[in-house]
């Protein structure tokens, strides 16, 4: 297994749609594993492959959760049915959302409760359950990767300027850069 930089707000396939994996192989199988050690290093809660330069519909997550799913899991090209999204904003202290492509910063974000996702196991076995709540939260999120958009892309108008400031400030927005976890100080502080 291979801990792998993640890449950062401005790399190209960061901002495209993943396409769909054709073969449930080694291949596959060491992608993931790659995946979750990279994920595990960086003290995520979740890894989409083009957070690692892979532009391929897969995402790992590690969440606990109320929904009877396992807290450690694939999923590979997903879909994904989100319930309502409320119009209100989101609150700072128990909505905000970070990203590791987007290290350091978090900013708040209104999300649906419930989500239905399918999909497959790394072996090739469907997959088909709800989420709710963080968990559910977790699986837009990672979900959100695999067609192109970071959770900066949907905040609102007030968050979106600060985003952007954030950016600047930093130099992301451009190809080439990452962080290498278990190298690199922690972004998050963990």
């Amino acid at each position: 297994m291979t801990i792998h930089p993640v890449t950062i707000l401005g790399e190209p396939v960061l901002h495209r749609r993943a396409v769909e994996v054709k073969e449930f192989d080694a291949a596959l199988k060491e992608l993931i594993a790659d995946m979750f050690e990279t994920m595990d290093a960086a003290h995520g809660v979740g890894l989409a492959a083009p957070q690692i330069g892979v532009g391929l519909r897969i995402f790992t997550y590690q969440l606990e959760n109320d929904d009877g799913v396992p807290e450690r899991g694939v999923l590979v090209n997903p879909s994904i049915i989100r319930g309502k999204i409320s119009g209100a904003n989101p609150d700072p202290d128990e909505e905000s959302e970070g990203c590791l492509s987007v290290p350091g910063v978090d900013f708040p974000l209104k999300r649906a409760e419930w989500v239905r996702m399918r999909g497959f196991d790394g072996d090739g076995t469907p997959l088909d359950f709800e989420a709710t709540g963080w968990f559910a939260r977790c699986m837009q999120h990672e979900y959100d990767h695999l067609d192109g958009k970071l959770y900066v892309d949907r905040l609102n108008d007030r968050y979106a300027r600060k985003a952007r400031r954030v950016r600047k400030d930093r130099g992301w927005g451009v190809p080439g850069l990452s962080w290498m976890p278990g190298v690199d100080p922690d972004p998050f502080g963990h």
